[in-house]
């Protein structure tokens, strides 16, 4: 029972400050600006499910799946960061009167295609929580005896955990707004977009030094 809380209490403190769910809600509500409250909930759940299963997969079976395309941990940085740098900029640069023409003009199928992308991968669960879990399983015990059964429950709980505190933080996200203010709220998201960019430059950088000590 130790080695299995132990298993979660690890799983869920390297990860919790990477997927940071508080910190991505501003970001939330600006992509899902002018939804009415039940699509929003709607979307939190969707993105939560997403989340759990993008967890999962990166602590289970995450190094197999790379070592089958040949792809590097570095390479998943460098791609990802190029998205989240991507989506950061737009953001910062997108105009209030754009914002309210989207508001005007929202279409509720239109928001939940962004359940996947952008608000799962990369805003949610980034290359930075895939390769940091991708890591975790990789340090899995090896087949055979008990220890396995134990990391694998332990990567179902804390899995569970984290998509948990994304549903509550996301589900949640307009009641916070509603107390900011719009001008408070304007002022998160713009700060939110920068730090966007800098945690993309951030992703970018960190795939380049590693894809360099390689050499």
């Amino acid at each position: 029972m130790s080695h299995l809380l132990r298993g979660v209490i690890l799983i869920v403190t390297a990860l919790l400050p990477i997927v940071n769910p508080l910190g991505s809600a501003p970001i939330f509500l600006a992509l899902t600006h002018g939804s009415p409250p039940g699509a929003r909930l709607s979307l939190s759940w969707r993105i939560t499910r997403n989340c759990l299963f993008l967890l999962l997969g990166s602590l289970i079976v995450g190094t197999y799946v790379l070592a089958f395309f040949g792809v590097s941990l570095p390479i998943v940085r460098i791609g990802g960061g190029l998205v989240v740098l991507s989506t950061g900029w737009g953001m910062l640069r997108r105009e209030d009167d754009e914002r309210h023409e989207v508001q005007r003009s929202v279409n509720p199928q239109d928001v939940m295609r962004k359940a996947f992308y952008p608000l799962t991968l990369p805003l949610t669960v980034g290359p930075g929580s895939i390769s940091v879990a991708i890591t975790l399983g990789a340090n899995a015990p090896a087949p055979g005896g008990g220890r396995l059964a134990l990391a694998l429950v332990a990567a179902i709980l804390g899995s569970l955990i984290l998509a948990l505190s994304v549903f509550l933080s996301y589900a949640f996200a307009d009641r916070v707004a509603t107390w900011l203010g719009p001008s408070a709220l304007n002022v998160i998201v713009r700060l939110s977009s920068f730090i966007l960019i800098c945690i993309g430059l951030q992703l970018i950088w960190n795939g380049v030094s590693a894809l360099l000590r390689l050499r």
